[in-house]
């Protein structure tokens, strides 16, 4: 069977956790941590990079640092995980879920500004596979109606937007380590503070509340608990299994893209039959091959070609139930404006097998079952 995922490996990890344990320092903040911390800093020109136990605790601390009280309101697709829309949650505000672009995946840029009320505090953008939504406006809409901007950049560490890396655009960047994401350390994430004025404030919210970070670094002589804060520092033996993949970032990333480029060349010919959709990567963009997908004629299209790919050993697999129709949706939110394009287009959408190191013929299995299935398709069309 062809995974649709396998977690990033480089050869490099045990020696590392190696010495983590010999270190004797396996709680957060050692030196793994502060190690993958300033290569994220450096590679990204972010003010600060701290690591943190998930992308959605991440998540939790930039939504808690955006003062949302109960009845402000959040903006944000439909088309992400709970997580997305969790962290609002907690934070205390209303959802406001918006449309997406069928082209992208990503947030509709011109359905924003409808859905902003007297109410909106903040704005949640998510880069889905890795590809930039359309910044330049966001920040306008956001600069206008003096709103926050989080970029859930979960899928898009190592992405760029006109030269500028994901997470790095907005007020707060939040990154997942997942072992799903292109850069593993089985579960871990981090948080980008943009503003250096919320710096001393994340680190309190990140270690319990504490002031304990600027004791660390000499600056006061001893540390208390000064505000609300949660316990979000990873384990440095999961930081230790990190560190190498950052280490050689660039490597991995072209390896992925060349799976991916070898997929889009392959299903052009479906594509420009009409049979199947690609991605499309706007101008500007650079994308990290996160995930390749295709879309279907429909779900039931959908249904029937994940079911013939199992059937050719190849796991491939659909993404998010759109939030707004789930159960927590519908309690903590609603949808602004016409679902023109969100449930529809969800419905078409399958991920194909992608991850570091895959090998070459695998690849080439996943685009001929593809192929054979359209094939069978249009000589049923024709009978």
């Amino acid at each position: 069977m062809i995974s649709f995922n396998i977690p990033p490996v480089t050869g490099e990890e045990e020696k590392y956790i190696s010495e983590a344990i010999a270190s004797h320092k396996i709680c957060g903040d050692g030196q793994f941590t502060k190690k993958c911390s300033e290569i994220l800093e450096k590679k990204f020109n972010a003010k600060k990079v701290l690591l943190t136990t998930s992308g959605s605790t991440a998540l939790d601390m930039a939504f808690l640092m955006c003062d949302i009280k109960p009845g402000d309101e959040v903006i944000l697709p439909s088309y992400t995980f709970s997580s997305t829309a969790n962290s609002p949650v907690l934070a205390g505000a209303k959802l406001v879920f918006v449309d997406i672009r069928p082209d992208t995946m990503n947030i509709d840029e011109n359905k924003i500004e409808q859905a902003v009320t007297d109410r909106t505090k903040a704005i949640c953008v998510v880069h889905y596979a890795g590809v930039a939504c359309e910044m330049d406006r966001i920040l306008e809409i956001a600069k206008k109606y003096n709103l926050k901007v989080i970029e859930d950049a979960a899928q898009g560490v190592m992405s760029t937007y006109k030269g500028k890396y994901l997470g790095t655009i907005g007020d707060f960047g939040c990154y997942s380590f997942h072992e799903t994401k292109n850069y593993s350390m089985g579960e871990g994430g981090a948080v980008v503070i943009n503003d250096p004025e919320y710096i001393e404030r994340a680190e309190i919210l990140r270690e319990k509340g504490t002031n304990r970070s600027k004791f660390l670094r000499g600056q006061i002589d001893k540390y208390t608990w000064v505000d609300f804060g949660d316990s979000y520092l990873p384990s440095e033996l999961n930081a230790a299994y990190l560190y190498p993949q950052l280490l050689k970032a660039d490597e991995i990333n072209e390896n992925r893209l060349a799976v991916w480029n070898r997929y889009d060349e392959a299903f052009r010919e479906l594509a420009e039959k009409k049979l199947i959709e690609v991605p499309f990567i706007p101008e500007g963009c650079v994308h990290n091959a996160h995930m390749y997908y295709i879309k279907t004629k429909d779900i039931e299209e959908r249904t029937a070609l994940i079911s013939w790919l199992r059937k050719n050993d190849i796991l491939a697999v659909f993404h998010y139930v759109p939030l707004h129709s789930a159960p927590a949706g519908k309690k903590f939110g609603r949808f602004d404006g016409l679902d023109e394009y969100t449930t529809k287009e969800s419905e078409r959408l399958v991920r194909l097998p992608l991850y570091y190191n895959m090998d070459e013929a695998d690849s080439k299995k996943v685009i001929e079952a593809v192929y054979s299935f359209y094939n069978a398709e249009e000589v049923n069309d024709a009978d």
